[in-house]
């Protein structure tokens, strides 16, 4: 008895010894122990890049630890989001993602990373709602009217984006299928240039951020008809959404995100969840999003996992149907 008693000891000491071994060096101490980067795909300045800097800013202070942006701009966000895709799984290296990283998933017939196979979801940060609106010669004073304008002219209406696949792309072909009506794309090199042809009549109509058009409409140099997203914006809460102006079951928004390369080990991904919610509901931080019409969003890595990618399927389907394509 004596011998079987220190037999199942020695096997246990074995056991432990082996698990020991097998703790990953996030869970051998406490996370992060050095510097840790937040690659954004996009230029700094741009809205990704300050909405980075914010969770960067209070992450450095939760952690005790170094948190800087790492831009890393070029292709539409690939660059960077395939340097995130390569980098070590071990927490220190994460990806502001974007609306961008689930259409690139099919804008894209050759990509150097996997959207879904190459990334762990950490944290869905916020929701950006965009804006339909009209330049006001448009006879069109909801999204009923601009429709029946449209049908009457099937495929001379112009509308302005910021270019071929970008977010105002795909939300105004979302519309297009969803009311019935062919419309001609007028691709622009930015979101800007795409307003100021609005400005001047040379389009119809765009979609674009609700910070940057909110006051053109109240100033009456543009006329918002609907919001993108399911719920009314804060920062215009007159402005109906889709769904109430008659496009049933219409809802899209940029939104943006953190990821990590896939593998990377649960203990940091919980840890950084865990931060970024808590930032998400402080007064501060809300106020600073909101001030760039985006709406904090956070919840568990699993709902954003599922978000990411009901988010890669809904826009395959739009995307395919009106056959956009960029390389």
């Amino acid at each position: 008895m004596k011998i079987e008693s220190r037999t199942r000891s020695f096997a246990a000491a074995c056991v432990a010894c082996v698990a020991a071994g097998s703790v990953s060096p996030v869970a051998a101490q406490a996370y992060p122990v050095k510097t840790v980067r937040i690659v954004v795909g996009f230029p700094a300045g741009g809205a990704t890049d300050i909405v980075a800097r914010a969770i960067a800013q209070n992450l450095n202070q939760a952690f005790g630890q170094p948190v800087i942006v790492d831009n890393r701009p070029g292709a539409a966000s690939n660059i960077g989001a395939d340097h995130v895709a390569k980098s070590p799984p071990d927490g220190y290296t994460l990806l502001m993602g974007s609306i961008s990283l689930a259409n690139n998933a099919t804008l894209y017939s050759k990509l150097p990373y996997n959207a879904l196979r190459d990334f762990a979801a950490v944290i869905h940060v916020t929701n950006t709602p965009f804006m339909l609106c009209v330049h006001p010669s448009v006879p069109a004073r909801s999204v009923k009217d601009l429709v029946a304008f449209a049908k009457a002219r099937p495929g001379q209406v112009q509308y302005g984006t910021a270019g071929n696949g970008s977010g105002a792309h795909l939300f105004t072909e979302l519309f297009r299928s969803m009311a019935g009506i062919e419309l001609q794309n007028i691709p622009y090199k930015g979101a800007a240039p795409a307003l100021s042809d609005l400005l001047g009549g040379q389009v119809a109509f765009v979609f674009d951020n609700v910070v940057g058009v909110a006051p053109l409409h109240k100033s009456g140099k543009i006329r918002c008809l609907a919001v993108s997203s399911k719920v009314r914006s804060a920062i215009a809460p007159d402005i109906p959404t889709m769904q109430e102006a008659g496009i049933k079951g219409y809802e899209a928004d940029a939104w943006f995100g953190l990821f990590a390369p896939a593998a990377t080990p649960t203990a940091a991904i919980e840890r950084v969840n865990g931060e970024v919610n808590r930032a998400l509901s402080m007064p501060a931080i809300r106020q600073r999003f909101e001030a760039l019409g985006c709406e904090p969003a956070g919840g568990t890595p699993a709902q954003f996992a599922a978000y990411f990618r009901a988010e890669i399927e809904k826009w395959r389907k739009v995307i395919r149907s009106a056959d956009i394509r960029l390389e």
